[in-house]
Formats: structure tokens, C-alpha cells, sequence
């Protein structure tokens, strides 16, 4: 019997308490659990790789891992190796030689479901000098590679680009220190007067960084009483715009709604200092290392650079570390990027971000779609039923939720039948 070169993919769900328990079971048809399902992730990173089914290579991940719909069966999974380890004993057929003389031999990319029935953390994702820098700092100081004092689980930037499944809400960068100012207008506090002073005295990148400063010291000076009187300001312009008929900000209400699921949180008092996006179904963001973000409530698929490193400023549980964010953070105010947008023939989109490690095709196939690109692709059906077949005539067919790993050697990939489906490649 030949040996596949199509490979069908076991993915990890992280369970993260800011997780729907029900959207991602419901989409792709799988029974709910009662836990959480945040992400679902299909990649080769070591903090949860996806697993190959039928291909044991080097060392086996911890099974236990693997407790959700998508991991299939005890037996399954026992023989199942990490896709990272085959990718590793083939690089050139695995990635072609161009992606492997690139990065090295490791896929470059982490592919993620995300579904967020609550905010996620105000959280920033680090340029490439500083992972470097911040994880061989950790490892120096004998961190283990879980401790929760970790920063930073690798070595490596992480821009990222989502694309919405559904209606998709998130803050993403800065926002013009013009804007910025109209919103603070009215609010009481030092805080906020010292938050204001900064703008109107530098309305730039240096007006920003210490605006977010002033808000995000309200931590550490531990000064709940002047965060609520100032949330109770926001809530009495609202208050003051409904009664003559005005618009209300959605910025205020954003304010708002943070305080009310994380009260005394500055991360609330810093939302009124960043873009707030919505996005429509087949809509999408890129996000560059270095910009801070937080998303709010949605289901998107999304595509990074294949690394685990998340600075976090508020708005969680998790380990907070203002200094290491700040000192991580592209402080320029801009409208948020939009990925460049292209139809290609058989009903798929393409999105072309600046990132060199990854791109996207989504869309509902028409009845058939060639995948044209190169390198290592990983395939997602969203919705129904689809086949994927590679020019020597091997194919696997996929149910909703269900995933492949196309090799650079197979060449060119048909898509064939009417569903939805994402495909994850390095442009």
C-alpha cells in the first residue's frame, strides 16, 4: 500500500475560560461538553501541535491533551505523531525548499478557530527582536517552559490576520489622538486629565504611549475609587446624549460593558484609546506584532506566524506585565489594516496580508477550486462536505471541522464539493 501524502490532521481545542461552550461544537456538528471551546488549532506548535493520524515520528505528545469532539479515538490518537516531527524528517517535500531555506524546517504558520463569548485580554503579540530577546532572558533566569511567570513561550514575533465567521467585534490599535480626545471629553478623574494633557500636548505616537501610561498605572497605584468615579462619567454622557437626541460612541459603551465584566480594571479606561472594529462575515484584520488589541465577541478564523508569545496588560485572569507591554508596543496611532482582498476562481477569496509567513483562501467552493499555491497548506472545512484531491489522484474526504495537511510535493490541490472551507498557505 502506497504511503499517504495527504495527511489527516487531529487538532487540540484550548479551553479557555473566555470560550463559548457551544458555537465551535455547534458549527461543525460536534456534541457539546459543558467545557469551553476558545480555539481550535491546526499547526505545528509545540505548546499544542496538531497530530497526523497514522504517522508516529520522533517523540509522541501527551494524549491528554487531546480530550475534545476533534481528537477522535483513544486508538486514534495512539497512533498519531506530531506534525511538527514530519515536517522536520522531510522539509523539502514537506515545505518545498524556498519555505524551508526561509524559516527552517518548522511550519511557519498556526491556523485557529477562535470563538469568544467574552473579551479576550488587552494584550499585545512582540516584534521579532523582542521575543528574542524577552525568551532567552526567560530561559537564562532557569524559567520552566510553563511557568506561569513566562512571557514568552518561543522566540518568535506573531502578526496575525482574522477573518470573521460570524458578526465580529475587537479593539485594534490606537486610535487618531483626535478622536481620542472627543471621547475623554467630559470624564472626570486625574487620570484622564493627565491622559488628555498628553494628547493635546503631543498629538502622535509619544502622546499615545504616555496617555496609556497614565491609564494603566491606575493598576498599580491600585486606585479602584477614582477608575469607578470615572466610569461612572462615562455612563452619565451616555445618559446626557440619549437626552437630546445625540449619538452615543460606541467607545463609551464599549467602556462601559469592559468595567461591568472587569470591574475596577484600567483595561475599561484604555479601551477609549483604540480603534473599535466590527466586522461582517467574510470581513478580516490584520494585526501587526507590536499593536495592541483586544477582541470582544465573535467567531473568526484565524492565521499568525506559528508562535505562542502574548503580553497582556488587563482585561484577564492571566498574568499581567505592564512594563514588558509597554516596552513591547508600536505606539502610532492608524486606522486598522484591511487585507488586501482578491477572487479567485471556484468561489474562493484570497487574503494577502504583509506578513511573510502566511495567507488565506476562504469562501464557499463552488463545486470545484484549484489550490494553485505552494508549499504547506492546511485545509479546513467549515461547512459540509468536501473532498480534496491532489494531482496524482489521492484524495481524503472532510466533514465540517475536519483538516488536512497538503505537502509541497503533492502540487496543486482540487476542492471539490459545496462547502465552505479555509486554506492556509505561505504566500
Amino acid at each position: 500500500m502506497p504511503r499517504p501524502n495527504l495527511f489527516r490532521l487531529v487538532n487540540p481545542i484550548q479551553e479557555y475560560s473566555w470560550g463559548s461552550d457551544t458555537v465551535i461544537f455547534d458549527a461543525f456538528g460536534w456534541p457539546r461538553t459543558g467545557a469551553p471551546a476558545a480555539e481550535l488549532w491546526l499547526g505545528a506548535h509545540a505548546s499544542a501541535p496538531s497530530l497526523v493520524q497514522g504517522q508516529v515520528v520522533g517523540q509522541h505528545p501527551d494524549s491528554s491533551f487531546y480530550r475534545m469532539p476533534t481528537a477522535g479515538t483513544d486508538n486514534e490518537i495512539s497512533q498519531a505523531g506530531a506534525l511538527g516531527d514530519l515536517v522536520r524528517a522531510n522539509p523539502d517535500f514537506m515545505l518545498g525548499s524556498a519555505v524551508a531555506n526561509e524559516f527552517g524546517p518548522v511550519l511557519p504558520y498556526l491556523l485557529k478557530v477562535l470563538s469568544a463569548a467574552q473579551p479576550l485580554s488587552l494584550q499585545v503579540h512582540p516584534r521579532p527582536h523582542v521575543a528574542r530577546a524577552g525568551f532567552q532572558r526567560e530561559n537564562t533566569l532557569g524559567l520552566a517552559p510553563d511557568s506561569d511567570q513566562r512571557n514568552y513561550k518561543d522566540a518568535f514575533h506573531k502578526p496575525e490576520m482574522l477573518i470573521a465567521l460570524t458578526p465580529f467585534e475587537g479593539l485594534c490599535g490606537f486610535r487618531r489622538p483626535r478622536r481620542t480626545l472627543e471621547l475623554l471629553a467630559g470624564l472626570s478623574g486625574s487620570t484622564v486629565a493627565s491622559m488628555r494633557s498628553a494628547l493635546e500636548r503631543q498629538p502622535n505616537a509619544a502622546g499615545v504611549e504616555a496617555a496609556l501610561r497614565a491609564a494603566l498605572e491606575l493598576r498599580n497605584r491600585n486606585c479602584r475609587e477614582e477608575l469607578d468615579q470615572t466610569i461612572a462619567s462615562v455612563e452619565r454622557v451616555i445618559v446626557g446624549r440619549k437626552e437630546r437626541g445625540e449619538r452615543v460612541s460606541r467607545g463609551h459603551v464599549t467602556a462601559i460593558d469592559l468595567a461591568r465584566q472587569y470591574p475596577g480594571d484600567p483595561g475599561a479606561l484604555v479601551s477609549l484609546l483604540l480603534n473599535r472594529v466590527s466586522l461582517e462575515p467574510g470581513e478580516a484584520v490584520y494585526l501587526a506584532a507590536g499593536q495592541i488589541h483586544a477582541y470582544l465577541g465573535g467567531l473568526g478564523v484565524e492565521v499568525m506566524a506559528s508562535s505562542d508569545n502574548v503580553l497582556r496588560a488587563g482585561l484577564t485572569p492571566k498574568r499581567v506585565d505592564t512594563d514588558e507591554l509597554m516596552a513591547a508596543t508600536d505606539f502610532t496611532p492608524a486606522a486598522p489594516i484591511r487585507p488586501q482582498l482578491r477572487a479567485v476562481p471556484g468561489g474562493l477569496t484570497q487574503y494577502r496580508s504583509p506578513a511573510q509567513e502566511f495567507s488565506l483562501l476562504y469562501g464557499a467552493v463552488g463545486g470545484h477550486a484549484l489550490v494553485t499555491q505552494s508549499g504547506p497548506r492546511i485545509v479546513l472545512c467549515l461547512r459540509n462536505a468536501l473532498t480534496v484531491r491532489t494531482a496524482l489522484g489521492e484524495e481524503l474526504s472532510l466533514s465540517a471541522g475536519q483538516s488536512v495537511f497538503a505537502p509541497h510535493g503533492v502540487g496543486p490541490l482540487e476542492l471539490i464539493g459545496d462547502a465552505a472551507a479555509v486554506v492556509a498557505y505561505v504566500p
